[in-house]
């Protein structure tokens, strides 16, 4: 089995370290998908969100905040929720695919970019923030 599969899932902690999920790579998918299951909740991203989203906090440079946000509210602008629907990112849009439930990329895709080595990623109660590590 293969770690970040569907069978040996990523198991994953939101920032806060409040609710548990998993995620997994569907590589039987044109594109590749990133499943995260959160209880019975089933969210889909792309999975070029994983480079997409370092190669811009990298660019970014510093810290930044993540915004977490459901899909029918604003995300706050600079944030990682932002750019994880952002009509300028690579996808030009919602890396989320299942429509009602695209947003909270900010929530799902910072903890994977951690448990890959990609981004550092702090742990409080609120306003959590990310960069990304070269």
């Amino acid at each position: 089995m293969t770690i970040g599969s569907k069978d040996d899932p990523w198991k994953l902690t939101t920032p806060p370290g409040s609710s548990a999920y998993e995620m997994y790579r569907d590589q039987t998918t044109d594109p590749h998908q990133l499943v995260c299951q959160v209880g019975s909740t089933k969210l889909v991203y792309l999975w070029g969100a994983v480079d997409d989203l370092h190669a811009w906090l990298l660019a970014q440079g510093d810290w930044v905040l993540l915004g977490a946000a459901d899909e029918n509210k604003e995300a706050a602008p600079g944030t990682v929720e932002a750019f994880g629907r952002a009509t300028d990112n690579p996808v030009g849009g919602w890396y989320g695919l299942r429509k009602g439930y695209r947003g909270r990329f900010a929530m799902y895709l910072p903890p994977l970019l951690e448990t890959l080595g990609l981004a550092e990623l702090t742990h409080d109660a609120r306003n959590n923030s990310m960069r990304g590590v070269p």
